[in-house]
């Protein structure tokens, strides 16, 4: 294989029923990083399974390199594998885990050993190789089965929600240990979780999967700020949805009018999708401020507070501001509220 470029072409995956797979499309290039980002359901882990080999399509081809490898084993395939669970076999130390897939391809054994140590220290874990799994913590069982997975150089990582096990601390820096160990070794890497926190910070791109289809494939800025449908807005990110009036070539929403971004749309009345921080919130300044909503609380984060307001019996929106601006946003206070001048709107179509 002259690179480790990875490509799905028209893959489905029917299980009697239900459409797990919709003729997907999916072109991972060399040393990048894709997450498979959805909820459950939504074909990822299935996509991640057929890459590796362990679940075959009903239709489509997948490729490393320009080489199709739809009908080798998994063991052909030359990808390392991270799973939620660790699997790290319970009777090997931890520098024989990472050293057990260089065996099996009959390295020798002084050859074998350096390199499972090489791994364990580029993981942080250099003294722990004579450790057994029970007496490594969750995080640093993650650590020797990502070392395991890259002590063979495979073409292609793939890792399955492999932090959703751990702690919340931990979880933050394995997710960047992970990050820096991909771009060190340049490993092609398909990454599946659920969490869009996650996705959002490791990735080069994220595809975001829905009914079995990618809804969205782009890099995590413009994911965020121009989502391709309702579906993706929501998912990626909190989204207020806001009731408002088409106008010519401007929106009116919150007695402002502002710009938007075009879409199929049937009528006037629409439905915009505004981030939290894109609502600016101000307390009413002399006799033309006018208030139109109402802190019902608010939640300080540190550098940020989010402000839950009340619009109407039938409206309420989440706000977001820089922590030290948040002074005077008691509950109950009277507060003006509109678009952030310069928010390009998508709209619910």
């Amino acid at each position: 294989m002259t690179s480790s470029t990875l490509s799905l072409k028209g893959v489905t995956r029917r299980f009697k029923e239900t459409l797990a797979l919709d003729s997907i499309d999916l072109h991972v290039n060399q040393g990048e990083l894709v997450a498979l980002l959805g909820p459950s359901g939504c074909g990822k882990t299935t996509a991640l399974r057929i890459i590796a080999g362990l679940d075959r399509p009903d239709s489509g081809h997948v490729s490393v390199g320009g080489v199709d490898i739809s009908s080798l084993a998994p063991n052909k395939r030359n990808m390392g594998m991270v799973f939620q669970s660790y699997s790290l076999f319970p009777n090997m130390t931890a520098v024989e885990n990472v050293a057990f897939g260089l065996e099996m391809r009959f390295v020798k054994r002084r050859e074998r050993q350096l390199r499972a140590q090489e791994l364990l220290a580029m993981v942080g874990l250099p003294n722990h190789a004579k450790r057994y799994p029970h007496q490594l913590s969750g995080g640093q069982q993650q650590r020797v089965a990502l070392a395991r997975a890259l002590a063979f150089e495979p073409d292609v990582l793939l890792l399955d929600e492999p932090l959703s096990a751990l702690d919340a601390q931990v979880r933050s820096n394995l997710r960047d240990e992970i990050r820096r160990l991909q771009l060190e070794t340049g490993t092609t890497t398909i990454f599946v979780t659920h969490d869009q926190e996650e996705a959002m910070a490791m990735s080069d791109r994220v595809a975001v999967m829905n009914h079995g289809k990618i809804a969205q494939i782009a890099a995590p800025a413009e994911l965020y700020h121009f989502p391709a449908d309702a579906f993706v807005a929501g998912f990626v990110g909190q989204m207020n949805r806001i009731p408002a009036q088409i106008t010519g070539d401007k929106m009116r929403i919150l007695n402002s009018l502002v710009d938007y971004r075009p879409a199929n749309i049937l009528g006037t009345e629409v439905v915009a999708l505004v981030r939290p921080e894109n609502l600016l919130v101000e307390l009413p300044k002399g006799a033309r401020g006018v208030a139109n909503a109402i802190v019902e609380s608010k939640t300080f984060l540190g550098a940020i507070t989010k402000v839950s307001l009340r619009v109407s019996d039938s409206l309420s929106l989440l706000a977001a501001m820089p922590g030290l601006q948040s002074t005077g946003f008691e509950t109950g206070t009277p507060v003006s509220v509109k678009i952030q001048d310069g928010t390009y709107l998508a709209v619910e179509a």
